[in-house]
């Protein structure tokens, strides 16, 4: 069976972030770290986090610390994350509660043209989030 999870490498702050992720969507958090591996052929800070994994809530998420040199932001358009919850009032207060964490509106949550309500939110990390929930 074929299947795909998003991942995102965080600019040093994995642990952070996708533990916030476990608090807001649910599931379990499966978290690895460098520490400990023996063999590499870097050697990386303590803590970093090798590879984590979020399954079983709302969303399936993998991720781990960039190693890739200078650490980058994750603002920006190049991709957003969509979520989809089962009624408008539970898109209401999961986008409620990304905004009174630090995260920015970015489209208000309404109606759309097509029917369905679709808004967008951009958590503190520097992640967007499309929310949808379908008219039918």
């Amino acid at each position: 069976m074929f299947s795909s999870t998003p991942y995102i490498a965080f600019p040093g702050n994995a642990r952070e972030a996708l533990e916030y992720y476990r608090d807001v969507f649910g599931g379990t958090l499966d978290l690895m770290t460098y520490d400990g591996m023996e063999g590499l052929p870097f050697t990386p800070p303590p803590g970093v986090v090798a590879h984590a994994q979020l399954h079983g809530g709302l969303v399936t998420l993998a991720g781990g610390d960039d190693l890739g040199g200078a650490p980058r932001p994750l603002s920006d358009s190049a991709y957003s994350l969509l979520v989809m919850p089962e009624s408008v009032e539970a898109a209401r207060t999961l986008i409620e509660r990304i905004e009174a964490d630090g995260g920015t509106r970015g489209m208000p949550f309404e109606q759309a043209p097509w029917g369905d309500h679709y808004g967008q939110v951009t958590d503190r990390f520097g992640v967007m989030w499309q929310v949808n929930v379908s008219a039918a």
